[in-house]
Formats: C-alpha cells, structure tokens, sequence
C-alpha cells in the first residue's frame, strides 16, 4: 500500500526525495534500497518513470557537487541495468534528452566543490557520455524492430537465406555500436585525485563489468560474420572489413585498459575476459581477399 501511495498522482515528491537522499554529498556509497524502491514503483506504476526523469534531469543538471553528480550516474547506471530495453524507463529518459531537459552528451557539469575540480569534473563528463551512448544504441535497437514481411510465394531455402542475410546485416549495424561503447568505457579513466575515491571506484566496476559483456558479445558476433562472408554482399562485406580493422587497434587499447584496471584491484582477475589480439597479417588476408572479390565482380 505504502508503493502503491506514492505511485498515486502525489508520488513526484516522494521520488525526487528518494532521489535525493540517494545521491547525499557524502563519501558513502550508493545504498541498495533505494535502488529497489525506484524498480518496485516503475513495476507497479511505469507511469513513474516519467516522475524519475524529471526529478533526475533536475538533480543532476543543477549540481555543482561532484559527489551528488557522480551518484546520480551510478542510480541511474543501476536502474538501467536492471529494467528491460522496452521498459517506459528508457522511453522516458530519451524524452527528456530529445526535448532538451538533460544533457549527459555534451555534458555541462563542472565541479566546484573540491580543491582539485578538473580530475571529478573529467570523470563525471565520461561517465555521462557513457550512459548517453548507451540511450542512443537502445533508440536505434528500437528502431530495428520493425521488420519488413517477406514475400508469401517465395521458396523456403531463398526465405531462410533472406532471414540469415537481414540477420547479418543487424549485426552489422550492431557492432559498431558496441565498438563505440568500448571507446566510452576506456575514456573513463579516472586520473589524480579522483582515482583513488571510494565513489569513483565503485562507479569504475560497474563501468568494467558491461564492457566485459560488450566486449565478449562483440567477439562472438564478429566471428558469426566473418563465417558468412562468402555469402554476404559486398558492400556488407566492406563493412564487415571496416569494423574488424578497427577492432584490431581498439583490442589493444582496450587490452592495457583492463591491466591498468586489474593493477587498480577493480573487479576480481577472474571476471575479465581474455582479450584476444587480431593479428596484422589477418587485416592483410582479409584485405586481398576482398580485392579478389571486387575483382571478380
């Protein structure tokens, strides 16, 4: 009864003061029940979320507190994470950046709250274009749900070869999604005074472990293309090309990006996933072979 009261038309209030006892300027981290009270209003009313988008875009667009900044993108992080791509959550949070009430890219925040600004202020604005980057591959997966029917007279095998051929192609438009989020997540690198805080380190975790599925759904999907390419049009197989040559300098990047965070004790050394090279001389085979293959049409 007591969610159920503050779902009710009154219940704004109550959440900006969820909001706000969640994101204290304090050296404390994040508290669970918070969290869980925001998914159990969003469950029982979705129309909540619209409530949560305000009070946050005001919370975090008014702040001059890196403390209160950087809780606000750890909540929001969590509920993110924690509510399905459909949910009214992510619709309502694309709302208010389409309509201009809360900018997480290019983000404005600038810390005055500390002798050494510029560390928190650098972190907070990665931080952010992180979450927006997130927000923008989950407005062009909507995107991709509308399917177009395929012809009813059509043979089962062409059928089945379209479906793997459309399938290929999502995938294509998928990963350099995911490549771009690898590139948000190694740009938040704390440095000086923010890398060791308490805060900071616990929002570095939760940044580490997506990239972790980031990184390893990049890797199986990458290697589902590259086994259909004879098959593939070629300007699909160009982009295939595109996307694996940059994968071979960001693995790299990304591969001293995880010792860094190992050194730093950020997650446990059993969580990371083994990042594998790509090796010049497969860039070079994969090159001459599409050079054949415009050859030959």
């Amino acid at each position: 009864m007591s969610y159920a009261k503050i779902a009710s038309a009154s219940g704004f209030s109550d959440i900006n003061l969820i909001i706000i006892k969640a994101t204290a300027p304090d050296d404390l981290p994040l508290h669970e029940k918070y969290i869980q009270h925001l998914l159990k209003l969003f469950s029982i009313s979705p129309s909540t979320c619209h409530s949560f988008a305000i009070s946050f875009t005001r919370r975090f667009g008014t702040t001059r507190c890196w403390r209160v900044a950087l809780k606000c993108l750890i909540l929001l992080h969590r509920l993110l994470r924690s509510v399905p791509g459909n949910s009214s959550l992510w619709t309502e949070l694309l709302w208010t950046r389409s309509n201009a009430l809360i900018s997480l890219y290019p983000c404005h925040f600038k810390d005055d709250s500390s002798s050494c600004p510029v560390s928190y202020t650098n972190f907070v604005i990665s931080y952010a274009r992180l979450l927006d980057e997130a927000l923008n591959c989950v407005a062009l997966d909507c995107t991709n749900l509308e399917d177009q029917d395929l012809e009813q007279n059509e043979e089962a095998m062409d059928e089945t070869f379209r479906e793997k051929m459309k399938e290929m192609g999502q995938v294509l438009e998928m990963l350099p999604q995911l490549q771009s989020l690898i590139d948000r997540v190694m740009e938040c690198y704390p440095v000086g005074v923010a890398a060791p805080s308490f805060i900071v380190q616990g929002a570095m975790k939760l940044i580490i472990r997506d990239s972790f599925v980031c990184y390893t759904k990049f890797r199986r999907e990458i290697v589902a293309v590259l086994d259909n390419l004879l098959e593939m049009p070629y300007r699909n197989c160009i982009a295939a090309f595109n996307i694996y040559k940059k994968a071979a300098a960001q693995t790299n990047e990304l591969y001293e990006f995880y010792e860094w965070c190992k050194a730093k004790g950020l997650c446990g050394m059993y969580e990371y996933p083994l990042v594998e090279p790509i090796p010049y001389i497969q860039i070079k085979a994969l090159e001459s072979f599409l050079s054949g293959m415009w050859q030959l049409t």
